[in-house]
């Protein structure tokens, strides 16, 4: 095979080159002999020739394939390979087609839904020079969608959907695709397009499953009221199929419900409803409530769409550092990993629909010991300053100070203020609660440099962590073993255990810096397969997943390229 160039220029751009060419050579060499330079000139005409060939021949073969967008980069592909099959190896393009399924089934892109359905029918109907030249076109498409991943990710994912028309791939990566055709490793070219991580391949295998668990007409149950030991059941082999289908009920004890014919709601259904209460984040109490019933009447499909966007979702998050604090946000929970190992696990409460935690990277640089609370403006306008205003003990209950503004340190005494012309709008100073048992900071507070001004930190409030959704903040993220998480991260930083109690001990203000400053990851997971190998979901509490499948079926696309 012909050695590949590295870049698919435009045609302009590499006549432009020649003559600039000719004429650096021109000065360096004042006289050009006659039949070089007629040499060089008929040499680029009929590369100008044959790529205008490569052109017409990708349009003829491409004839009203509409989603085809990159016909020069294609006219240097095939016109490099002598116009032969790049789609041959079978187990090549079935590895292609199986990732794009996956982006189909997300519902991220209407475009790569579209190149997925349009290849399955090329194959179909044997159109094997129409199939290639797509799957071709569709392969820079989706190394590009790779590539922007790291940096678009979080808006393509999280709501705004894949834009249609991506650009070309970096001439680094055509060019680490050029290599891979020159010396036959497509194949391999190709499976690393997908990210190396199990939990990828997890979601991948539990979507395989629930597609052979849909393929037969799938099971409804529904009955009024809750459902507790001993109710009797309306329809109970809807309820037994129902479970069997979805892995909570073995096949053989299924088999033994039915055998015994079970009319009432028994012990070994109710522990079937159990695990499927605990895989979907409900308080496994075997009662079949209204939040039970909600989750056994989603669709297969609705579950393998899920399953679909966090397995795209996984290619966002590096899962793969030996020390990380991972925080996810429909789980409610955080795990702490040090050396490969989790070391901890604890509850989190994370900010409400309406001021939700975003997700972000950061580190945990220093752990601060009864901290201030320094309330951000739009708290103290929207939340404190209307109960100020109409409970005068209010600030003084709660151990307020009032600073005359954020450069400044002065504490304005709250009694000279005229609340009764004071608006929380037009507030001139700013809010500071002291340390103590009442600061809304509790007494940890964990800083990770960021641009939302989110961290981490204890609460005096722990009986929300009793809560099966712990959606309460105000974007920061509440910890409920946040005294466990600081002896943890300042021992592992090289602080002295007895150090640490005395600085427990005490109640003045003292923030510790971190040597080893531990990776936060903070994930948007509604979707995934644990260390049991179950698949878990969680309620989309911030309804990121419906806006992406939104976005796609009313063709809103963002211009994030433009």
């Amino acid at each position: 095979m012909a050695k590949l160039r590295s870049t698919g220029l435009v045609l302009v751009a590499a006549l432009a080159q020649a003559v600039s060419v000719l004429s650096e050579a021109q000065e360096i060499q004042p006289v050009q002999p006659l039949s070089t330079r007629a040499e060089l000139e008929q040499q680029f005409s009929e590369e100008l020739l044959q790529q205008k060939k490569a052109r017409q021949w990708i349009h003829e073969v491409a004839n009203d394939i509409a989603t085809i967008r990159y016909v020069d980069q294609l006219a240097d592909l095939y016109h490099n390979i002598g116009f032969v099959p790049l789609w041959q190896d079978s187990f090549t393009a079935n590895e292609f087609e199986q990732q794009l399924r996956i982006v189909a089934l997300s519902n991220i892109s209407s475009d790569f839904t579209q190149r997925y359905q349009l290849l399955k029918q090329y194959k179909q109907s044997n159109d094997w020079r129409q199939y290639d030249l797509l799957a071709t076109d569709t392969l820079f498409a989706y190394m590009s969608y790779v590539e922007g991943i790291p940096t678009y990710g979080r808006e393509w994912l999280f709501g705004a959907g894949v834009e249609p028309r991506l650009p070309l791939p970096s001439e680094m990566e055509l060019a680490r695709l050029y290599r891979a055709i020159e010396f036959e490793q497509l194949r391999s070219f190709v499976n690393s397009l997908k990210p190396a991580d199990d939990n990828y391949t997890q979601l991948l295998l539990a979507i395989e499953s629930m597609e052979r668990a849909a393929g037969s007409p799938w099971p409804g149950f529904y009955q009024p009221g809750i459902i507790r030991l001993g109710t009797r059941l309306k329809d109970p082999e809807g309820l037994i199929s129902m479970l069997e289908r979805l892995g909570d009920l073995q096949n053989f004890e299924a088999d033994q419900l039915r055998s015994a014919r079970v009319r009432n709601y028994n012990i070994d259904l109710a522990n079937a409803v159990k695990n499927f209460q605990k895989r979907h984040g409900l308080i496994p109490d075997g009662a079949i409530g209204p939040k039970t019933k909600q989750w056994l009447a989603l669709s297969p499909q609705s579950r393998v769409r899920v399953l679909a966007l966090n397995a795209q979702r996984t290619r966002i998050w590096p899962m793969n550092r030996p020390s990380m604090l991972v925080v996810n946000i429909p789980r409610f929970e955080m795990s702490l990993w040090l050396d490969n190992r989790q070391v901890l696990e604890s509850k989190v409460i994370v900010g409400r629909p309406s001021r939700r935690t975003p997700v972000m990277t950061s580190n945990v640089s220093s752990v601060v010991f009864n901290p201030y609370w320094n309330v951000p403006m739009s708290i103290m306008r929207k939340d404190i300053l209307p109960k100020a205003r109409y409970d005068r003990g209010y600030l003084y209950r709660n151990n307020f100070a009032v600073i005359r503004s954020w450069n400044s340190s002065e504490q304005i005494p709250i009694h000279t203020i005229d609340w009764r012309l004071m608006n929380a709008k037009s507030f001139p100073y700013r809010l500071r609660q002291n340390p103590g048992k009442n600061n809304a900071l509790g007494r940890f507070k964990f800083n990770m440099p960021n641009d939302n001004a989110i961290y981490l930190h204890d609460t005096p409030s722990k009986r929300l962590f009793a809560k099966e959704t712990r959606a309460f903040s105000s974007g920061c993220i509440r910890v409920e073993q946040a005294d466990d998480l600081a002896t943890i991260l300042l021992t592992y930083s090289g602080v002295p255990e007895q150090r640490v109690f005395e600085l427990k001990s005490r109640t003045k203000t003292k923030t510790v810096g971190l040597q080893n400053k531990v990776k936060v990851e903070v994930i948007y997971q509604t979707a995934w397969v644990d260390q049991d190998g179950l698949v878990n979901y969680r309620d989309d509490v911030y309804e990121y997943d419906k806006f992406v499948a939104e976005s796609q079926n009313q063709q809103l696309f963002t211009s994030l390229y433009h």
